[in-house]
């Protein structure tokens, strides 16, 4: 039972903390050990196929891709492992074995983000209300890697809901999962994933060949929490509306909608969402100055006028805030049980 008690400490300190910037990180350090890795196998890629044909380059990008994987994932797994085994296991001094399930508890902690998630969800709508569209637009920037400069009010809580959506899914859920069925090492090496997705997955010149394992991965990693969130959210909406047509249009547009988004996962949330909220999310958006065409999620309430849509989605916004933490609190207790019949079968 001691995994169960080291998350559910570990959910607290998320919630009462989150991620300060004054203490160390392991994402933090997983970046950088990412970035390391890379420049030393882009190194060895130069000097190796320098000359080679272009298809040839391409092979040896996604060769050398994989490898910085299996490096980064395979290195976090195994240190994490370690750690976990040496702290639970050994015979320390009972002040010592406090302080060591106080860092296992901490490390626990950073790979959930429940509390830097509404953190950054509640700046965002507190600059809108407060008429600061700019200031509004860099908060946004902080969160989400498309262009926020150009943003109306509109599109910029859009655009919170959206990430908000997808990061409940990325930064509580999916890490929530793994740790139920694998405890911190799988928990940590989920993050390694998804760091390196959100480091090298990109499928512009420099990265779609190099980074195609890290996103292909990802995608792996995150498909079955990613529809667990999606029925999460719609439960919070029924449980938090106590109505069933809200639940019903939720998990119908996450059954219709959920496969239109460019990430095979990121649109299950998303559309689970929109339903919840009655409002279309999604559509052309800039990132770097190019314009991509994404595929619309939702469908507005009709009977809203166009003038009111500022104040619409703030409401929604405000809402999906609501939706996040009950879907948080649903996920702490279905995590909990999944422990809980874990050790029961291990035993």
């Amino acid at each position: 039972m001691i995994e169960i008690a080291i998350f559910i400490s570990a959910y607290i300190l998320d919630l009462m903390i989150g991620d300060p910037r004054w203490l160390p990180h392991p994402v933090r350090i997983i970046g950088w050990a990412i970035e390391k890795v890379e420049r030393v196998l882009r190194s060895a890629e130069v000097r190796k196929c320098g000359s080679t044909e272009v298809k040839g380059k391409i092979l040896a990008e996604k060769l050398y891709g994989i490898l910085l994987v299996a490096i980064i994932v395979g290195a976090t797994y195994l240190i994490f492992n370690a750690l976990n085994s040496l702290f639970l296991t050994s015979r320390f001094s009972p002040l010592n074995s406090y302080l060591l399930l106080a860092i296992l508890v901490y490390l626990t902690s950073t790979t959930f983000a429940t509390h830097d998630l509404i953190t950054s969800g509640k700046a965002v709508i507190n600059a809108v209300n407060a008429g600061e569209k700019e200031d509004a637009q860099n908060k946004l920037g902080m969160i989400v890697g498309r262009d926020t400069n150009l943003l109306d009010n509109k599109g910029i809580l859009k655009a919170t809901i959206e990430t908000l959506s997808e990061n409940t899914s990325d930064g509580i859920i999916a890490p929530m999962f793994y740790f139920a069925i694998g405890g911190l090492p799988l928990a940590m090496t989920y993050k390694a994933i998804n760091t390196l997705d959100s480091m090298v997955g990109y499928k512009n010149e420099r990265y779609k060949n190099f980074g195609w394992a890290a996103a292909r991965l990802d995608d792996i990693a995150n498909y079955i929490p990613a529809r667990i969130t999606g029925i999460m959210i719609a439960a919070s909406s029924f449980i938090l509306n106590t109505s069933l047509f809200t639940c019903h249009l939720s998990f119908k547009t996450m059954l219709r909608d959920g496969r239109k988004h460019l990430s095979p996962n990121s649109g299950i949330p998303e559309a689970a969402m929109a339903g919840a909220l009655g409002i279309r999310l999604g559509g052309p958006s800039m990132y770097g100055g190019i314009l991509v065409e994404k595929p619309y999620i939702g469908e507005e309430r009709s009977e809203v006028k166009e003038q009111m849509y500022d104040h619409m989605y703030l409401n929604a916004t405000e809402d999906a805030i609501s939706i996040i933490k009950l879907t948080s609190l649903l996920g702490f207790g279905f995590t909990i049980l999944l422990l809980y019949l874990r050790t029961r079968l291990w035993n």
